[in-house]
């Protein structure tokens, strides 16, 4: 396996639980219904989903952290990042991933498995509301999601060290964006005539490279 495999290797397993934990939102929404339908309809409220609404927006917000992470999603100061070269991002990044990042993460998964561990020991449940749900499974969302986001994290320092090296930043696996969305309805609007559709979408992808362009390489489809 050369370097550009392992890259694309890691990318592929942040997307898949990126993808994966997206589902949480349907249960989420669901939960969000039949607690307002019963509430304000039926007059039944129910203690419960409410903890398990925390917990499901709670677990798609940690899971959600390496598939972000792959997408070069994070915020950053663009107005300077952007006007440097790949090798002076890459040097930046390279500082920052080693002094602030792994540090970082390797606490929150270290004191992560211990919060998780005690929760199991003791079979703790939600004190937020009365006969609260077990909240175990949920505490043991937090190592592994750091772990998934620190597998990431070094994928993004092997980056940093191949741009050093080459002047030019490895492919990712590239995710569907909100511009594709756009692109897409645009196509298929029987109220914009070809021309005017031709420019809005180069409008809308120059503004959208312009708002992307960070130290992403070359992208790859998935």
């Amino acid at each position: 396996m050369n370097v550009q495999q392992f890259l694309n290797a890691v990318d592929a397993i942040s997307v898949w639980v990126g993808k994966a934990a997206a589902w949480l939102i349907i249960g989420l929404m669901t939960l969000v219904c039949v607690e307002v339908f019963k509430r304000y309809i039926m007059n039944m409220p129910t203690a419960w989903i409410f903890d398990a609404s925390s917990m499901f927006y709670g677990s798609l917000f940690m899971l959600a952290g390496a598939y972000t992470l792959a997408q070069n999603g994070h915020v950053r100061g663009d107005f300077l990042y952007s006007s440097m070269r790949p090798r002076t991002q890459a040097g930046l990044d390279l500082i920052l991933y080693i002094v602030f990042f792994l540090p970082g993460i390797a606490a929150l998964v270290y004191a992560g498995y211990d919060y998780a561990a005690l929760s199991w020991r003791i079979g703790e449940h939600s004190t937020v509301t009365a006969e609260g749900p077990p909240i175990y499974y949920f505490k043991s969302i937090i190592p592994l999601a750091g772990a998934l986001v620190m597998l990431q994290g070094l994928a993004e320092i092997v980056r940093c060290l191949v741009c050093l090296k080459t002047g030019e930043w490895p492919s990712r696996l590239k995710d569907v964006a909100e511009i594709d969305v756009v692109e897409e309805q645009l196509a298929h609007s029987e109220h914009v005539d070809e021309e005017t559709r031709k420019v809005a979408i180069e409008r809308a992808q120059q503004i959208d490279e312009t708002a992307r362009k960070r130290g992403s390489g070359g992208d790859l489809q998935t």
